[in-house]
């Protein structure tokens, strides 16, 4: 059985998505054992609650400087001792210490084709305004391990979606999580609890 912790900042669609597929069996061999966010009111720890997941909140405000909340974060991760952890539209920079403690067992959902529209400020609605602002024709969504950079890790698996006239960065939003990210997110997933996906399976103790 796949453990896995899943870390989210805000309303935890993906987090939805992969209840809704580890429920209908689409995700197989796997069971989420915390749900981790950095905000008090985010809906996603409502999610959980609703979905009987133990839920912890590390929110930076309750820490006097960054050490000490980056430590409270890895102590979260670990107390799940999950064999995954997923990243679901957390917009914390992790601590390099968990990046290296977990390598290759961390993954993100990113709403773009990696490498456009991504790195430093690029999260949320900026994706899709930055896309339209372009003019893109194909968008997408990618799903990538986790290094020290931001979205620089190796890339797992992508997804196209058509960009369509009339587009507002709110409808491309909606038609990149339906079409790409709530279908590649739980692919990979359940191709890591199948063993189709090697991580670096090895526990640090």
């Amino acid at each position: 059985m796949l453990r896995i912790a899943v870390c989210v900042s805000g309303g935890g669609t993906n987090l939805q998505a992969i209840i809704d597929a580890i429920g209908s069996g689409k995700i197989s061999n796997t069971e989420i054992v915390r749900v981790i966010s950095n905000k008090k009111d985010a809906y996603a720890l409502t999610r959980a609650a609703e979905n009987g997941i133990g839920a912890v909140c590390v929110s930076r405000k309750d820490f006097p400087d960054k050490e000490s909340f980056n430590d409270a974060l890895i102590q979260a991760v670990d107390e799940a001792q999950p064999d995954l952890v997923v990243l679901a539209g957390f917009l914390v920079v992790l601590p390099e210490k968990m990046i290296q403690k977990y390598r290759r067992r961390i993954i993100n959902i990113h709403p773009s084709l990696i490498p456009s529209f991504c790195g430093n400020g690029f999260y949320g609605l900026k994706v899709h305004e930055a896309a339209l602002a372009r003019g893109v024709k194909i968008t997408g969504a990618t799903v990538h391990f986790v290094d020290e950079g931001t979205d620089t890790g190796p890339i797992i698996k992508q997804k196209a979606v058509e960009v369509r006239e009339g587009d507002t960065p709110e409808i491309l939003q909606k038609r990149v999580m339906e079409q790409a990210e709530w279908q590649i997110l739980p692919e990979t997933i359940d191709e890591i609890a199948n063993g189709e996906l090697l991580i670096g399976m090895e526990r640090k103790h």
